[in-house]
């Protein structure tokens, strides 16, 4: 971390600088400005282990004739500021520490968040911040919930593993008498963060209309590596419940006709044999 990177304890630190008499138009033409203080860096930076915490500074800078007030936060990283509320001088540079805060079960790898500011007027600025976390690295996912529906494939991934995932997909489907789907591993528009878990779907058109399926789902990213199975049925219970009702009304009509014929269906004896029959 640069030299203005110290170690959590000190006391508010505000430290006002006059800029001198130059033309504020000509110095700051945007008016006021959010920088990291201690020379000219495009972020903050910060690396340590879980439970630690981290500490640096920002400014802000006011090139005008008036005083300027502003709101100061944190986002996407647990930041404490020094204090949520700044006034500067005109023509002043005020510097307000901060820390970083790294949660004792934090799993290694990249953070990212900014810190934030906005004065009365709604006019915001803000500053990157990079943390990361010491330790391990480790790639581990899982396929979970594989499960085939009539409009295609669902599945969740489960980022395992300590860094972040870009998955690749491949999916495989055999039926009775062959291969009836074979799609060759693509990446999936998705990055899963460790501790993660993401719902997705597959489409699948034109799936077979009678048969039974095994359906394979192998995920890969960074060398790790999971796979899950299932198997399907498919019946075309409509064309099947149609079918059966063309059978049943044949079946009436020929009933029918051998009673107004004075046929009997079934001897009687043999009617009465079937009934035994368990």
């Amino acid at each position: 971390m640069p030299s203005a990177v110290r170690a959590l304890g000190p006391p508010l630190l505000m430290m006002l600088t006059l800029l001198g008499t130059a033309s504020p138009a000509a110095a700051h033409p945007a008016g006021w400005s959010l920088a990291p203080a201690g020379g000219p860096r495009p972020s903050f930076y910060a690396e340590g282990a879980p439970g630690t915490a981290l500490q640096d500074t920002v400014a802000v800078t006011n090139p005008a004739r008036t005083p300027v007030t502003v709101r100061l936060r944190g986002t996407g990283l647990p930041v404490v500021l020094a204090r949520a509320t700044l006034t500067v001088p005109a023509r002043t540079r005020a510097e307000v520490p901060f820390t970083v805060s790294v949660p004792s079960r934090s799993a290694p790898g990249d953070r990212s968040g900014a810190i934030e500011a906005r004065d009365g007027r709604g006019r915001t600025a803000s500053v990157p911040v990079r943390l990361r976390i010491a330790g391990p690295r480790l790639a581990a996912l899982t396929v979970e919930h594989l499960a085939v529906h009539p409009d295609g494939i669902t599945y969740q991934l489960v980022n395992r593993g300590t860094t972040v995932l870009v998955p690749t997909l491949a999916v495989r489907a055999d039926g009775t008498f062959g291969r009836v789907l074979d799609r060759a591993p693509r990446p999936l528009p998705v990055r899963l963060a460790p501790g993660t878990r993401r719902t997705l779907s597959e489409p699948w058109h034109g799936r077979p209309f009678l048969d039974r399926v095994d359906v394979r789902l192998t995920v890969t990213a960074d060398g790790a590596h999971a796979t899950a199975t299932t198997a399907a049925t498919f019946v075309p219970w409509g064309t099947l419940g149609a079918l059966a009702g063309v059978a049943a009304t044949a079946a009436f009509l020929v009933r029918r006709r051998k009673r107004r014929s004075g046929e009997s269906e079934t001897p009687a004896r043999e009617a009465e044999l079937a009934g035994a029959v368990s």
